[in-house]
């Protein structure tokens, strides 16, 4: 029975257990962390099923504006998260000292107020993206039961499914593989999902192209959906902001970023596999955006649905209909834990600094899981995550239109996570001289983008009030 406290350890870098290369230079179990599997839990974090929505996004803006945006965001998602990279370290990128978290980082280069603004920020995305995962993964599992409904009744049958086994469902599976201890042992499940991210986008663009060569589309425009025809002048407005809102976030792993930059190995340095995994990653992902999102808006034009598989755009094959859900469900599972062990971690250290004594906190259970290996089970760990799975679920049963609320999350979180922290960190870190035209270029970068956050966070309310009228309980 062991402590599982993985605060700095200098014991063990001055004993022989350093030398048999078991600990790194902070005195931590040694990383094994690659350029692999960090670029699998970049395509992890930041292909979701939204990819299947971007085409509704692409038809607001049209296809001017639409390509313009998603390739301007993935070059400064890219830009902004090589300055977080080289900020791991502190004072420098190397060979300085390790920061383990996000907040770390912020405390290292900016300190004071920025540091709990940061904390609330990205905790508060997480603990949302989690209960908007369990939301998103029901639907899809819904659409499943759905497309056999619609295949076996026809495609105006009235196939009514509750969601709510399925967020139960997927909240059993959340609970065990939460006793995961860390982001270390995830790489597994990354690869997995990133396998499933692909099949799932790639079955929406063959999907696509069969309907674009059967020639039976939707109108398209340069400029999207067109007022009086389509839309409404205030709804093509609102749409808008809240496409360009979707296309921004749609590239943002920030949040997780230096957790995952953590679980790399040393040499070569963390900063330079990281910004290399950053650009496999986001190249990657702009190559599925484009396709998934102009190949649908080619087949639906401005009628382009919500999501290509759970809005049903396709109906046919059913089977592959639901091969492609149950690929984004088990993406969803992976996803889920991405993004949930910074909260576990955070909480932990936190209980173990103010309570280093208790056995209950802090001992550890050697024990065989299988698929999984040989890991360590501590009592509190077990309670604490599976009431944090459990509450997640029930706020996903009780507000089943989160999705809306994640997205006025993520115009909220998106400036402070992905521009304005990393920007301000990497003028402190590089020095850059007030008023000189690299220092111009920076706030400006961060200007523009406060003001895309605004617009969005807009366009989000206006959404949220929406999907509250529309929603009505069963009616999935």
């Amino acid at each position: 029975m062991k402590s599982f406290n993985t605060e700095h350890n200098p014991s063990a870098v001055e004993s022989g257990d350093a030398s048999g290369n078991r600990f790194d230079d902070d005195g931590r179990e040694r990383r094994t962390g690659t350029f692999m599997t960090a670029s699998a839990h970049i395509i992890t974090a930041v292909i979701g099923s939204g990819v299947l929505s971007l085409s509704w996004a692409i038809a607001q803006l049209g296809w001017l504006a639409g390509t313009v945006i998603l390739v301007t965001f993935a070059i400064i998602n890219y830009y902004t998260s090589t300055m977080l990279a080289d900020c791991y370290r502190s004072p420098d990128a190397a060979p300085g000292t390790r920061n383990y978290t996000y907040m770390d980082v912020v405390r290292a280069y900016l300190g004071g107020r920025k540091v709990q603004l940061c904390g609330v920020a990205q905790y508060g995305s997480l603990v949302g993206v989690t209960i908007g995962y369990t939301i998103t993964a029901s639907i899809s599992l819904v659409a499943i039961g759905k497309a056999n409904c619609f295949h076996d009744k026809g495609h105006d049958a009235k196939c009514s499914l509750s969601n709510y086994p399925s967020m139960a469902a997927f909240g059993i599976v959340q609970i065990m593989l939460s006793q995961i201890p860390n982001f270390h042992k995830l790489s597994f499940l990354s690869i997995i999902a990133t396998v499933m991210s692909f099949c799932y986008a790639s079955i929406g663009i063959g999907l696509s192209v069969a309907t674009v060569t059967s020639g039976k589309v939707g109108k398209t425009g340069l400029t999207g959906t067109v007022v009086g025809v389509d839309v409404t002048a205030s709804e093509k407005l609102w749409r808008s902001f809240q496409a360009v809102g979707d296309i921004a976030f749609s590239y943002a792993y920030s949040i997780v970023l230096v957790e995952i930059q953590d679980t790399l190995k040393s040499t070569p340095p963390e900063n330079k596999v990281m910004k290399k995994a950053s650009l496999a990653g986001v190249s990657t992902t702009t190559v599925f955006y484009i396709l998934c999102g102009g190949i649908g808006y080619a087949a639906f034009g401005n009628k382009a649905p919500g999501d290509l598989l759970t809005d049903f755009g396709f109906y046919e094959p059913y089977w592959l209909i639901d091969f492609a859900n149950a690929c984004i469900v088990l993406h969803l599972i992976a996803a889920y834990q991405v993004f949930a062990q910074p909260i576990f971690q955070f909480v932990e250290k936190k209980c173990t600094k103010k309570w280093p004594e208790s056995i209950f906190i802090t001992s550890e259970h050697s024990m065989n899981i299988p698929l999984i290996g040989k890991c360590r089970v501590n009592l509190f760990r077990v309670l604490w995550r599976t009431s944090y799975v459990v509450l997640t679920t029930v706020v996903a049963m009780i507000f089943p239109f989160f999705n809306a609320i994640l997205g006025l999350l993520g115009a909220l979180a998106f400036w402070p996570l992905t521009v304005y922290f990393p920007v301000a960190m990497h003028i402190e870190q590089a020095k850059v001289k007030k008023y000189s035209l690299r220092w111009i270029g920076l706030k400006l970068l961060v200007s523009l983008c406060l003001i895309v956050s605004l617009l969005a966070t807009i366009g989000s309310i206006v959404g949220l009030i929406t999907s509250v009228k529309a929603y009505k309980p069963f009616n999935n």
